[in-house]
């Protein structure tokens, strides 16, 4: 009997046969020359009038369709004339930076356009190919979105209250210490299971290549991401792809010294003023600690104990306070904080927290708490006397309904919580008003394999969406990338 793999797979006859290098098919001389022009077809329809439709877009693009010109001028229409010097500024101010970025995007789809035209004029393509294309050209169109302004973009414009003529409006990036990725983010947005090591890794130690019990973290714009090495008694510093860190504070041993750290927990970067701001746990301070080339801290809150802190879009810091069961707002500069959280002792009431560590905030400056102890995360709305649970509340668990001793908290521009459930080693989204949430990541025992977690702490996405995880007791940060077949 003829063996069916020297059979075309479309016809079944056998003779002289062709194979396509992408669906690894055998097929006879007519069929394979069907099937290329399948493929033709194919790479015009989904390639190039994608491709085209994307250039008209872009040829249309101009500065005043940004809804943040608009906003200036509201701005600039209520004031006297001595804001217009200011108003000006801050439009050439935002016209670089939204031209940077315009500059930057040509760039990238003038390069996508030659790959494109070359694999067209070659014929040279698979269906791995036209998919990997196609990706590309919907990264391209969701950066597009933001440049022409449907889309939020990722700089927002500030308002300085204090009579500063000179700054008293101007652009910039939005903090990422709000972890908001600049793809949007739904309740259908999914993730693979099998997370990529992007730091440590290796054990526990203290070597360039490992990390000693990871707690908080903060992801970059390039993907560097910076780690609370807390057993380690540093902050250190891991570049994209990179297969060790950097020490880039506390490399002097553990220590209560202005250039020591002992314990470091959590941190924030802001690029705006130039430094980074630790909470330095055993040493019950919170330090602020030059971004570039810095040797030593400085304390600007002293006497905490420290859990977590964040920042807002404003500038000011949040701290909890893990034994005072309280999260308190700091300005730079201030010696006494605002309570947002708690301040009414340990308890379960909605008043009350029980050992508060991960903070979120978001943009009308309602914080979320992780209320570690009460197996449940509570929402404190700006200037509310108690809190809302919006995770939790069924006591100490593993089901839909239950946290155990949560962790790292984000909310996205939908109101979709995810929160690191320490406890039960996964992590979960829960809808806004959801009784229950449901697990994205983990939840398959602890463990060190690529789907597994061990007592998952900080939590972050970068600017594509990718979700990372501070994975504590495997001494490891993984990455969960968007999965592009599961995601509508």
């Amino acid at each position: 009997m003829e063996s069916t793999l020297n059979r075309c797979s479309i016809c079944q006859k056998s003779g002289s046969m062709c194979i396509c290098g992408g669906c690894k098919n055998i097929f006879c001389l007519k069929d394979f020359n069907e099937h290329r022009q399948y493929l033709s077809n194919r790479f015009d329809h989904d390639i190039i009038r994608f491709h085209d439709e994307l250039l008209s877009r872009i040829k249309q693009l101009n500065e005043s369709s940004n809804e943040l010109f608009s906003q200036i001028n509201r701005w600039e229409s209520t004031t006297i004339d001595k804001i217009h010097k200011a108003a000006e500024s801050v439009r050439q101010k935002l016209n670089k930076m939204l031209n940077h970025e315009r500059e930057i995007f040509k760039e990238q789809f003038g390069n996508l356009t030659r790959q494109i035209r070359f694999q067209r004029e070659e014929n040279n393509f698979v269906e791995n190919d036209i998919q990997l294309l196609k990706n590309k050209l919907n990264k391209m169109q969701q950066s597009l979105r933001q440049l022409s302004g449907q889309d939020k973009s990722n700089i927002i414009l500030i308002e300085n209250n204090k009579i500063n003529w000179n700054n008293l409006i101007y652009p910039q990036k939005q903090h990422l210490t709000l972890q908001s990725p600049s793809v949007m983010i739904n309740i259908n947005t999914k993730w693979t299971q099998n997370g990529l090591t992007v730091a440590g890794g290796c054990r526990k130690g203290n070597g360039f290549n490992q990390l000693s019990c990871p707690n908080g973290f903060y992801v970059d714009d390039d993907l560097t991401v910076y780690i609370a090495d807390f057993n380690n008694n540093r902050i250190v510093e891991w570049k994209y792809d990179a297969t060790s860190g950097l020490v880039i504070a506390g490399e002097n041993g553990q220590g209560n010294r202005t250039d020591q750290l002992d314990g470091p927990i959590d941190l924030i970067v802001d690029k705006e003023r130039d430094f980074f701001i630790i909470c330095d746990k055993r040493n019950r301070r919170v330090v602020k600690w030059p971004y570039r080339g810095g040797t030593s801290g400085q304390t600007i809150i002293p006497n905490i104990d420290c859990a977590c802190l964040t920042m807002d879009q404003h500038g000011f810091i949040y701290v909890s306070d893990i034994h005072q069961c309280v999260v308190k707002r700091w300005k730079v500069g201030d010696t006494q904080g605002t309570i947002v959280a708690g301040g009414n002792g340990k308890g379960d009431r909605l008043d009350q927290l029980n050992s508060p560590t991960f903070l979120f905030v978001d943009h009308d400056q309602s914080i979320y708490v992780s209320d570690r102890d009460n197996h449940r995360v509570v929402k404190w709305t700006k200037n509310a006397q108690e809190g809302i649970i919006v995770a939790g509340d069924q006591g100490q668990g593993n089901s839909l309904s239950q946290l155990s001793y949560p962790c790292g908290i984000i909310v996205d521009p939908s109101s979709n919580l995810y929160v690191a459930d320490r406890g039960n080693h996964r992590i979960m989204r829960w809808r806004k008003n959801a009784n229950q949430g449901t697990v994205i990541i983990g939840g398959n025992g602890p463990g060190s394999q690529p789907n597994q977690l061990n007592e998952p702490k900080g939590i972050a996405f970068d600017r594509h969406g990718n979700l990372y995880v501070v994975d504590c007791w495997n001494h490891r940060v993984q990455r969960f990338s968007i999965d592009q077949n599961l995601t509508s």
